[in-house]
């Protein structure tokens, strides 16, 4: 059970994750029948105003200290990094791990937890621009830049965004019970749940590397995914051998034709999930994989899960259109 959730907050701190963990944990839903937590926003002062990135200033009305009994300890996403750390906030997450409590992070966030050394032999995420960052400035951990969030031991970690919901609605979940958690989530008017091992959810617009001289070539394989395809097909479109085809396509996009394609026909397939009413066999024919067997494979590979919990996660409901 959660009693007490610090949430820490330093210059330029992202309002939407700051804001999700208020939401999740700040506000009182007694009358709902919902759990009431001790949430405390925490400066290095208490009372002084701490600028976010967006214009706005936030004021804790409780300092760093209040971490120290917290059953939570949720790092939100800011534009802070290393030498930014008091060394207070670093010691305060590093006991509150020693001690049981739980320490989250949110988004960017996750650099705090590495500067604690929380991050040291373990796997954890943050958002997929920050993953290579991460993983540089803290080798000793494992960054898994594909998933919505990662629980490892008593360290748990997001990735951008609408993930950090996700986290919070998992650990509610897992320390209140899933009626508790399907009940906010419906106050919230989010989806109860997402796996964590699901993909993060990166739009994959053409890649092109420079001047293209395939451009037309892939603005017609985009408008034809329907369609077979083969390399030397595609190479006689292009009027090339097919090897130097292969070669010119690898060095233009960074990949194969057949990733490429594959990789299209997925986002197709993602995109008419969530806006039509098409059933799966059909899309699979639409984006081009033929039938419901392949586009399942192929979806479960590049997006993590299968296309029918994708359209039920992220369908467009045409009533709200």
């Amino acid at each position: 059970m959660i009693r007490s959730v610090a949430v820490p907050v330093l210059p330029g701190v992202s309002p939407f994750e700051f804001a999700t963990l208020c939401e999740v944990f700040g506000i009182d839903r007694s009358e709902q029948g919902l759990p009431t937590y001790d949430f405390r926003v925490c400066g290095v002062r208490a009372g002084e105003p701490v600028a976010s990135k967006t214009g706005f200033d936030i004021v804790p009305r409780f300092s760093l200290d209040a971490m120290a009994d917290a059953d939570v300890i949720a790092m939100s996403a800011g534009s802070a990094r290393e030498e930014d750390y008091p060394d207070d906030l670093l010691a305060g997450l590093r006991a509150g791990v020693e001690r049981g409590a739980l320490v989250i992070s949110m988004c960017s966030g996750a650099f705090a937890l590495g500067a604690a050394g929380l991050l040291d032999g373990r796997t954890c995420t943050t958002h997929w621009m920050y993953a290579d960052e991460l993983q540089r400035k803290y080798p000793r951990t494992r960054v898994d830049p594909d998933v919505l969030y990662v629980c490892d031991g008593p360290v748990w970690t997001s990735a951008g965004t609408a993930a950090g919901i996700d986290l919070c609605l998992h650990l509610v979940r897992e320390r209140e019970g899933t009626e508790v958690a399907r009940a906010l989530a419906r106050r919230m008017v989010v989806p109860p749940q997402r796996s964590g091992g699901q993909k993060q959810y990166i739009e994959t617009p053409i890649p092109l590397r420079g001047t293209s001289t395939l451009e037309p070539l892939l603005s017609w394989m985009v408008a034809h995914l329907d369609q077979a395809m083969s390399v030397p097909m595609l190479a006689e479109r292009a009027h090339m051998a097919p090897r130097t085809f292969a070669r010119r396509f690898q060095a233009e996009t960074g990949t194969t034709p057949h990733d490429w394609l594959t990789t299209q026909r997925v986002l197709l397939a993602r995109q008419l999930l969530e806006g039509s009413d098409l059933t799966v066999d059909t899309i699979a024919a639409r984006a081009g994989f033929g039938n419901a067997a392949a586009l399942r494979h192929h979806f479960g590979i590049r997006v993590g899960t299968t296309p029918q919990a994708y359209r039920e996660t992220f369908r467009v409901s045409r009533q709200s259109a």
